[in-house]
Parts: C-alpha cells; sequence; structure tokens
C-alpha cells in the first residue's frame, strides 16, 4: 500500500509543469545530492507564511544536519554553494538555525502567469505517464430515489474525476449502482402487475419511493404476489428471458431519473458509466472458487467465510467476512472483490478510488485485505476509500424532513434553485437592473446548484457538516455564490474597460506589493490541485479558489485599473494580472463542476 502511494506521488508531481513547488524541490534535491547529502533526506518546500521572508521556504537542512553531524546552518550553506535558481530566484537567504528563504524573481513569475493565462490547461503539461484511474462513486439503488445522502459520493467523486482528467490521467468512472438482489423479484412482480393494468413502465415507476412503498405492502399483504416475487428472484438469477426483460425495463427507467439527476447537477457521469452489480453476477461463483483453491475462504457452517488474522481485535480474533451464505447466495463482499478483481485485470488500473461513507469502513479494508491476498491487486495498484462524514440537519442529526422522511436528491435541488431564483431577483432589483426572463432562471440555476455542490465540497471530506440554507446561499465568504461572482466581476471590469478577457494580452510588471502577492498566489494553482489529487480533500482547492479571490481584492482596493490616472502599461498590466485570476477562478471552479457566468 505504502509502495503504491509513493508510486502515485511521485507521477502526479512530475506531471506538473508550472508548479513551482515541484520545480524548487527539483532543483534543491539536485543541490542536495551535489552537497553530498543522502538521498533520503529531502529539501521540504513549503509557501513562506511570513511577509519578508521570501516566497517559499526549504527546511530540509536541519533533519539532514542531524545525520552528518554539522551545524544546520552549515549544511544549508552546503545546499545554497551548489544550487542552480538563476533566473528563478532573485535571492535565497539562511534564516533562523537553518532555514533557507527563497525570493523569486519578479521578472521570471511575471513570464510564468502571461504564459499560463493565455493556455487552455493554464500551462500544465500532461506528461507522459498518464495513470489509469477507475473511480467508484455516486452508485445509487435503482430500487429507490436518489437522496441526500447521495450528495457527497456523488459531487466528491465527480471532483476528483474532473481534477485528474485536467491533469492528463486516464480516468475511468464506474457508477456501482444497485440493480441486483433478492428486492427486484418484489418489484419485478409489481411492474409486471402495473403493466398487466395498461400502465407505462415510465409512468409507474415516475415515484420510485411509491413505488417501492406499493410494492412492500403488496408483498407483505398478498401471500401469492409474495410468492410470485420469490420465484421470480430465482428466475432473475437463473437468466430467464421473460423475468430480465422485466427487469431491464425496471433498471432503464430507473437509471433514466439518475441521469436527469445528473444533468441537473452537472454531473459528468454518463449511462456508459454505469456498471452496476449485476455486471459481475456471472463473475461471482468463479471468485468464490478461486478464494477457496487459495486457501483464503473455508466453509463454516455451510457458508464460505474468510478469517483474517490481518484485521483481527484488540483480543487477537481475526475478522469474520462471509463470502457466500449457506443458501448459497452471495453479498456485497463478493460483488466488490468482483468488481476489484475486473478493475485491476481487465481495466488495467494503477489507482483505484471509492467514495464510499465512513460507515462503510471496516467492509472496505476488509474487501482490499482479501483482494491483495488473492492477487487481484498487487502493491502497485493503489486502493484507496476515501470516506466521508454525514450531512446533518439544525439537530446536528442525519439530514432529514420535518416529517422525518429522507430528503429526495431531486426536491432539495429544486429547492436550492427557487431559493436562489428569489435572491437573484431582490438583487437585481436593488441595484435597478434588468435581465431577460431566461437569462434569470439560468443564473438562478447555476448558483443553486453550484451553493450545494460549493458548501458540501468546501467542508474537510471526513468531517460531519450541517446542511444550512441560508450559510450556503450567501455572497459573503468562502460560498458558491461568493466564487462565481468573484469571477462575474471581473468579467465586469473588462466589460467597462471594453477589451476582451479571453483574447486580451499584455506584459505583467510588478509596481506594488499586492501585484507581486497576487502574482504569487496565482501560480499556486497547480500546487493546490497536486494536494488534491493526492490526497483527494476538494476543499483544498475551494480554499485557494477563496484565497485567490481574496487576494484579488485586495489588489484591487489598492491597486486601481481602470481610473483616469493609471498610465496605459499599468492599466494593461493590472488588466492581464486580472485576466489571470478570472481564468483560474473559472476553471478551478469547473473541476469542482460548478459553472459560472459573465454577468450576474
Amino acid at each position: 500500500m505504502q509502495a503504491a502511494k509513493i508510486a502515485a506521488s511521485l507521477i502526479i508531481a512530475r506531471k506538473i509543469n508550472m508548479n513551482i513547488r515541484a520545480l524548487l524541490s527539483e532543483r534543491f534535491r539536485n543541490a542536495m545530492s551535489d552537497a553530498g547529502i543522502p538521498g533520503d533526506f529531502q529539501p521540504h518546500i513549503t509557501p513562506a507564511k511570513k511577509a519578508g521572508f521570501g516566497d517559499y521556504q526549504a527546511n530540509g537542512a536541519m533533519a539532514a544536519a542531524k545525520a552528518m553531524k554539522k551545524p544546520p546552518r552549515d549544511v544549508a550553506q552546503l545546499i545554497l554553494d551548489n544550487l542552480q535558481l538563476e533566473g528563478i530566484a532573485n535571492k535565497t537567504e539562511i534564516a533562523g538555525p537553518g532555514f533557507i528563504n527563497i525570493h523569486l524573481d519578479p521578472r521570471w513569475l511575471a513570464r510564468q502567469i502571461e504564459y499560463a493565462s493565455d493556455q487552455p490547461r493554464l500551462g500544465m503539461d500532461e506528461g507522459d505517464e498518464a495513470q489509469q484511474i477507475v473511480i467508484d462513486y455516486s452508485s445509487p439503488n435503482l430500487a429507490k430515489e436518489m437522496h441526500v445522502g447521495h450528495v457527497r459520493t456523488t459531487v466528491l467523486g465527480d471532483a476528483l474525476a474532473r481534477i485528474l482528467e485536467f491533469m492528463g490521467h486516464k480516468v475511468i468512472r464506474q457508477n456501482h449502482v444497485g440493480d441486483w438482489g433478492t428486492q427486484f423479484g418484489m418489484l419485478i412482480a409489481e411492474l409486471e402487475s402495473h403493466l398487466k393494468q395498461g400502465e407505462e413502465a415510465a409512468f409507474a415507476l415516475s415515484d420510485l419511493e411509491s413505488f417501492y412503498r406499493q410494492a412492500k405492502t403488496h408483498f407483505d399483504a398478498d401471500p401469492n404476489f409474495a410468492n410470485t416475487a420469490r420465484e421470480y428472484v430465482v428466475k432473475l438469477q437463473s437468466g430467464d428471458a421473460a423475468v430480465l426483460t422485466l427487469w431491464e425495463q425496471f433498471k432503464n427507467v430507473s437509471l433514466q431519473h439518475a441521469a436527469e439527476i445528473y444533468e441537473k447537477m452537472n454531473i459528468s457521469l454518463k449511462p456508459e458509466d454505469v456498471r452496476g452489480e449485476s455486471a459481475y453476477n456471472d463473475l461471482l461463483a468463479d471468485v468464490v472458487l478461486d478464494l477457496q483453491e487459495k486457501g483464503i475462504v473455508v466453509e463454516d457452517k455451510g457458508a464460505q467465510v474468510a478469517f483474517l488474522k490481518e484485521l483481527a481485535d484488540k483480543n487477537g480474533d481475526p475478522a469474520v467476512v462471509i463470502i457466500q451464505k449457506s443458501d448459497g447466495g452471495y453479498l456485497y463482499s463478493t460483488t466488490d472483490l468482483a468488481a476489484l478483481k475486473y478493475r485491476s485485470e481487465t481495466l488495467k488500473a494503477d489507482r483505484v478510488m471509492y467514495f464510499i461513507d465512513a460507515r462503510q469502513s471496516l467492509h472496505m479494508q476488509q474487501v482490499f485485505c482479501i483482494g491483495r491476498k488473492a492477487g487481484y491487486a498487487d502493491e502497485w495498484l493503489s486502493l484507496e476509500h476515501h470516506a466521508f462524514g454525514m450531512i446533518l440537519g439544525d439537530d446536528n442529526k442525519p439530514f432529514k424532513t420535518r416529517s422525518g422522511d429522507t430528503v429526495k436528491l431531486a426536491d432539495l435541488l429544486d429547492e436550492a434553485v427557487e431559493r436562489a431564483d428569489k435572491i437573484v431577483r431582490t438583487k437585481l432589483a436593488e441595484r435597478g437592473l434588468e435581465f431577460a426572463e431566461q437569462e434569470i432562471q439560468d443564473i438562478a440555476h447555476k448558483v443553486g446548484i453550484g451553493a450545494v455542490k460549493y458548501a458540501d465540497l468546501s467542508k474537510t471530506r471526513t468531517n460531519d457538516y450541517v446542511f444550512n440554507w441560508d450559510s450556503m446561499l450567501r455572497f459573503e465568504g468562502n460560498t458558491g455564490p461568493y466564487m462565481q461572482y468573484a469571477y462575474t466581476r471581473i468579467y465586469s471590469i473588462f466589460r467597462k474597460a471594453d477589451e476582451d478577457l479571453e483574447n486580451f494580452a499584455a506584459p505583467i510588471h510588478f509596481a506594488q506589493d499586492q501585484e507581486y502577492a497576487l502574482g504569487v498566489k496565482l501560480m499556486q494553482f497547480s500546487e493546490a490541485l497536486e494536494q488534491v489529487a493526492l490526497e483527494a480533500y476538494p476543499h483544498v482547492l475551494c480554499n485557494y479558489l477563496y484565497d485567490l479571490s481574496s487576494a484579488f481584492s485586495t489588489f484591487y482596493d489598492a491597486c486601481p485599473i481602470l481610473r483616469s490616472d493609471v498610465d496605459p502599461q499599468t492599466r494593461s498590466s493590472r488588466l492581464m494580472l486580472s485576466k489571470g485570476v478570472a481564468t483560474t477562478l473559472k476553471t478551478g471552479l469547473n473541476l469542482l463542476g460548478i459553472q459560472v457566468m459573465p454577468r450576474m
């Protein structure tokens, strides 16, 4: 596992061309090697935390000094004596016990921003070592409508898919939908009864929650219906053509419900990304047989069971994982092992990322452990469960409706757009602005959906968070609407300047500290992406974008752009800096699946 993480880290780091920290790390590693410092020691480059101490800091001399039994400042000087940063930094200095402060060359920084701002991928190089990355996310149960519990897996997984693709990796989305199991016998029998009464499948399944409750009531109240449902489970599993046809109808209508949600949320999952539990049905018997032959599972009370000493409890008792029940039935663990085998052997994955909530942590540990032991995943395949917390209501309990029911995702999204619509119309009225009705509706949709997604993505993934309409729809602070407005604000500057933002180009020169600080922050975009790609914490990108917009506000207040006393060269330079910010905000928000607009 550690080897896989190291491999992933090295490949990700090499893929970014415009990453200052990666560039400095490479130069410092070379200097440390030339200085005779053992290769085990790293430079540890970090952005400077205090003004006046440079832009970046190298902290590796202290650890190396201890091993070399030399004063840290002497080791730091050895590094500087071998460091090649001509044209990149105009000053390096030793500070404190042995830190090395790095002051970037403003002219070099300006050229990097000019180049990056004019590139469709902000100057990032796709590289030639792309990974094959499988991402398992969303995964609704087709027997029920998507609900608020699907928000986190869907938006987190989709953001990572977009970011990793942007960085040049080959991403294979896997929507592991729940489309198989005993409950489908009941649902298919219920659908058949509706079709016999002349209903269309789409009409009968227009409300999946109601349909499921109706089927369950029918099952509990009518013994004949219950027997039919049980017979259909057997027929479904044996491949009966007529039952499979009914199952396909149910599946197609249910998937269409999910597709409509994805389109409304601007989620990149497509029908071809669906590979549900049913896709592995024919592989399950082979998986069990394989695990038996390898001695990983043994018969226990008629069931096939794995006893995992690797996951023993505090008393030393091994974890018990049932792979096949005594009646011959399979479980989630069996299907997940088949999926893992497929992703490793057929999809040739270098990395498999699962966005499944924290309550499934033990289950995923068990699947990974058995998968490794069985040889379905070698040490270089990175298996990653990216767990996440729950969405809570104001009472700090799982988010529900006032009646205590699960919140349907479709209803939640509709309410988000309705609330955003009211806010947008109020703000337009306050400013005396008139927009066409269609444009207002478009803005409201993007603001409402963006607010829900950003509220989730901006929170640390592993934490629970309280769902609150007022906070997520605010146009102040680290919120989706504020970030969308930050982009629109810059777009309006170009409109007032009668300039085309997308095609504007001009040389940059830094005349004031606020301009330079904004330039440094701009060039840290790729560093934020690298961290998100490696650790799967999208809030890092959200925080970066918010810090960037805050740095722009500081710059804008201190450095007038369109004022009549600003000379043309300075005006163009500041417009170019502004273009860099706008392009980065738009790109970053798009990678989070959040849309922007030229005015709002």
